[in-house]
């Protein structure tokens, strides 16, 4: 049996260690999206944030035993220093992340998918969204879909790999909608045939955590 149903502290620190190399690897990405649609942010915020989360990372490791509060100080990070709605949506995602498996050195990876279930619920609840809004939560609510119907005899790599391409396939399907949520929403349908930058960055930062897991494996 892997490593994949111990997972340590360690796993969320090198999967935030590897979302921030990915925020700066897709900032002008997610920019060019966002100068589409929206503020032209969404990926220098993001880069500016998990920058944050990089100088600190050494101290939040030490000082926080648990993941949940490794993952809590990340969050109000994000929320401090991110622009926009990815601020609050983000640092709400890694807040309540480990809310329910408080003071945990180690969770299993069913205990893992609850706790992605509990951070998008709490990117619903604030950002009020719904699928078809042309949001991030176009991509997480499939994800979210096959995490609610997760049999614990699946494998959790081909689970794991199905999930990021549920997320995927969701941030696809923005591309045709009109958005009715964001800045994206006052251009009508002069949003049509862009891609929602939030539902891009979600799927690619999730696929971090899908990365890790095979190093685990």
């Amino acid at each position: 049996m892997s490593s994949i149903n111990k997972l340590d502290k360690q796993f969320f620190v090198d999967s935030l260690k590897g979302m921030a190399k990915l925020s700066e690897e897709q900032r002008d990405h997610w920019t060019k999206l966002d100068s589409d649609i929206g503020d032209g942010d969404h990926g220098i915020n993001l880069s500016i944030g998990f920058r944050g989360i990089m100088d600190k990372i050494d101290q939040l490791d030490e000082e926080n035993s648990d993941i949940n509060s490794l993952l809590k100080k990340s969050g109000m990070i994000l929320l401090s220093k991110v622009g926009g709605a990815a601020g609050p949506l983000y640092g709400s995602f890694f807040m309540k992340m480990g809310g329910n498996y408080p003071d945990r050195t180690e969770v299993t990876f069913s205990e893992f998918l609850d706790m992605i279930r509990t951070g998008i619920e709490a990117v619903q609840f604030r950002g009020k969204a719904e699928l078809g809004d042309k949001t991030m939560i176009d991509a997480f609510l499939p994800g979210l879909k096959l995490i609610n119907d997760y049999q614990k005899s699946e494998d959790p790599l081909s689970f794991f790999d199905s999930f990021v391409r549920a997320m995927r396939a969701g941030s696809d399907a923005t591309i045709p909608l009109v958005a009715k949520k964001g800045r994206a929403m006052r251009l009508g349908e002069r949003a049509i045939g862009h891609r929602d930058p939030g539902s891009d960055s979600s799927w690619m930062l999730m696929n971090v955590f899908d990365q890790e897991l095979k190093k685990r494996s």
